[in-house]
């Protein structure tokens, strides 16, 4: 860039149910900002190329990898990261199952995968099993060989189904 700056521009982003303003380029991925510009650390950056699916969070409930957006293309949404899924000390259901099912072990891959597997079960509660396991392949880990992460997914769908249908009838 020859020494020259970008320009940057003011963005507002809902993340997590807060509010956060930054002065950003135009540039700058959602990943990027959720981690630099708004402190939740919990996505994470793998191959930037949009491959790995470690950066996965939602975008007004859909699964997005973060590192393939530019962050002023979310503003106006709704924006949940791994943060979002725990309420203080107590674990989302999923959370709990991957540690009981033994589904992470370096646990870089896991956010995305949770925030895959939240978001699928939000906008399809009925989500047949080879339908899941083919969501599950677009995330990749290289440390558990998938096995757990499926037992762990399975271990909790009714609980996630019954409350993505509890969710809608409110």
């Amino acid at each position: 860039m020859n020494g020259q700056t970008m320009e940057k521009h003011p963005l507002e982003l809902t993340v997590n149910g807060k509010t956060y303003r930054a002065e950003i380029e135009h540039r700058k991925t959602l990943a990027d900002t959720i981690r630099e510009d708004c402190g939740l650390t919990g996505t994470h950056v793998g191959c930037e190329h949009g491959v790995c699916g470690a950066c996965t969070v939602l975008v007004d409930g859909k699964p997005v990898r973060s590192c393939l957006m530019l962050a002023h293309q979310a503003g106006g949404s709704e924006i949940r990261t791994v943060e979002s899924l725990s309420e203080g000390d107590v674990l989302h259901p999923l959370q709990q199952a991957f540690i009981d099912n033994h589904a992470l072990q370096c646990g870089f891959c896991t956010p995305g995968f949770l925030m895959l597997v939240v978001g699928a079960f939000e906008s399809d509660p009925d989500i047949a099993e080879a339908e899941l396991i083919e969501l599950l392949s677009s995330n990749l880990c290289r440390c558990t060989g998938y096995q757990n992460i499926i037992r762990a997914v399975r271990s909790v769908a009714s609980q996630l189904a019954g409350s993505s249908r509890s969710g809608e009838e409110a």
